[in-house]
């Protein structure tokens, strides 16, 4: 059994992202401990790159908001899914703040080996997600990560519009295959 978090980057409580996320943990929860962290239930300020948490020997950072709370869950996790809705051709701004902080050198303590993405966007144009693709694909070769897979939604604009699509099923077909 591995321990899951989802990093649901969407302001919106039962909206397309949210659904998405759930259906996922609904399928891994047979065989694994999930969790799915609201992003924007926790206060967690963007990170502005002053590299004072490298000189710690803590590595705290110097802002005191939520995300020492998302380091301590990170250091349980074995795989990290992102789940976002793509309102500008990158992740929704509460997510992207989040993902900055991994800018941290604590991010060695955390025992992840797999990353999954599941992102829903209200456009249908192809290329709609590959600015985060290409981000999902340089995370994982950097880190050295095996990607278990992305859920990809297009044309979902409003609220429940995921309903309309395969989104759901692929999302929880993703959280049953994992080993």
């Amino acid at each position: 059994m591995s321990k899951i978090i989802v990093l649901m980057g969407s302001p919106r409580k039962g909206g397309n992202t949210d659904l998405l996320a759930r259906a996922f943990a609904e399928g891994a929860a047979a065989r694994h401990e999930v969790e799915v962290v609201r992003v924007a239930d926790y206060e967690i300020h963007p990170c502005i790159g002053c590299n004072t948490c490298f000189a710690r020997e803590d590595h705290s950072c110097f802002r005191k908001d939520d995300m020492a709370q998302i380091y301590e869950k990170m250091k349980s996790a074995d795989t990290l899914i992102i789940a976002s809705p793509v309102y500008f051709y990158g992740l929704s701004a509460q997510l992207k703040a989040l993902v900055d902080r991994f800018h941290n050198p604590i991010r060695k303590d955390f025992p992840l080996k797999r990353l999954g993405l599941i992102l829903v966007g209200a456009d249908t144009l192809p290329a709609l997600f590959d600015p985060i693709l290409l981000q999902y694909r340089m995370t994982l070769e950097y880190f050295h990560l095996e990607s278990i897979g992305t859920v990809l939604v297009r044309g979902a604009a409003d609220k429940g519009d995921v309903r309309k699509t395969d989104g759901l099923e692929q999302a929880r077909a993703l959280g049953e295959k994992l080993a």
